[in-house]
C-alpha cells in the first residue's frame, strides 16, 4: 500500500487514518474512544486528504473503527473557544462576518470534495451516525449500512444548524417533507428505513459490512475509468438541478469526448 503525502501529524491529530492502494483509498475514523467523534482538525485532516489523492485513484471508502461511525461533534467544540488551533462555537461567535463564513467554508471543504464526479464514494456505516458523522455519510455517493445504523440529524435539537453540507444530499436522498422531519425531531433512522427511504444502498449484517463495500468498490472499479467519471458527471448534474435540455446537451458532449478518446486508443 502507498499513502497519499499527508501530514501524519494532521491525520492523528484529526482522528484519521489513510491507506491508498491502487485505484482505492480507505479513510478511517480512528477515535473508536470516544465514538470516532470530529474536531475541526479533522475536517482540515479531510480536506487535505482530498487535495492529495493522486489521480489514479477512482473510489474511496469512508469508514469508522470500532462500534460506531461517528458520533459527530466532539463535545469540546461546543463549550471550548478554541480545538488544536482551530475555533470552537464560542470562537467562531466572536469572528466577523467574513471571518466566520470563511471559517466555515473551510470546514465544509473537508466534505465537499467527497462528491466530485473525478472520483465515486462509498460510505460504510455502522453503530451511530450522528450530527457530522451522517453528514459525513451524505457526503458520500453510495452509503451501505450496517442493520445496527442509526443515523440522527441532532443539530437543530442542540440549537444550531446543520452546516457541514448535509442538508442538499439529505433533500435528495429522502425528499424535503421526510428531510424536514428528520432534521427538526432528530430522532434516529435505522437501517430498514434507510434503505426503503432511498438513504442507504442496501444494509447488511454488522459482521458482512467490509465484505459488501469491497464488492462494490469491485463493481465499481471494473468499469473503464473515463466512463465511470464522465457518467458520475452526467447524473451529478442531474442531481444538482439541471433541466431536461441541459442533461441531453451534457450527454452528447460526454458522449463525443468518450468516442475520441476510445478511437485514439485512450480507453
Amino acid at each position: 500500500m502507498t499513502t497519499a503525502v499527508v501530514d501524519p501529524g494532521l491525520l492523528e491529530r484529526g482522528g484519521l487514518a489513510l491507506d491508498v492502494d491502487g485505484p482505492r483509498a480507505t479513510i478511517s475514523l480512528a477515535r473508536p474512544d470516544v465514538l470516532n467523534a470530529q474536531t475541526p482538525v479533522t475536517w482540515d485532516a479531510l480536506r487535505s486528504i482530498g487535495e492529495a489523492l493522486p489521480d489514479e485513484v477512482r473510489v474511496v471508502v469512508v469508514r469508522g473503527e470500532g462500534r460506531a461511525f461517528s458520533a459527530g461533534l466532539d463535545r469540546r467544540f461546543f463549550t471550548a473557544r478554541e480545538i488544536d488551533g482551530l475555533p470552537g462555537i464560542a470562537g467562531i461567535a466572536e469572528l466577523s462576518d467574513q471571518e466566520a463564513d470563511a471559517t466555515i467554508a473551510g470546514f465544509q471543504a473537508g466534505f465537499s470534495w467527497l462528491r466530485h464526479p473525478a472520483r465515486v464514494t462509498v460510505a460504510a456505516v455502522q453503530g451511530h451516525a450522528i450530527g457530522g458523522g451522517f453528514q459525513l455519510a451524505l457526503a458520500c455517493d453510495l452509503r451501505v449500512v450496517a442493520e445496527d445504523v442509526q443515523f440522527c440529524m441532532a443539530e437543530a435539537t442542540l440549537g444550531i444548524v446543520p452546516d457541514l453540507g448535509g442538508t442538499h444530499p439529505l433533500v435528495q436522498a429522502v425528499g424535503y417533507s421526510r428531510a424536514v422531519e428528520i432534521c427538526l425531531t432528530g430522532r434516529r433512522v435505522g437501517a430498514e428505513e434507510a434503505v426503503a427511504s432511498g438513504l442507504a444502498l442496501r444494509a447488511v449484517p454488522v459482521g458482512q459490512l467490509d465484505a459488501a463495500v469491497d464488492a462494490i468498490v469491485s463493481s465499481l472499479l471494473a468499469v473503464p475509468s473515463g466512463a465511470a467519471r464522465e457518467t458520475l458527471a452526467l447524473l451529478a448534474g442531474v442531481a444538482d438541478g439541471i433541466d431536461p435540455a441541459g442533461a441531453l446537451a451534457a450527454e452528447r458532449a460526454a458522449q463525443l469526448r468518450r468516442l475520441r478518446s476510445l478511437a485514439a486508443g485512450e480507453g
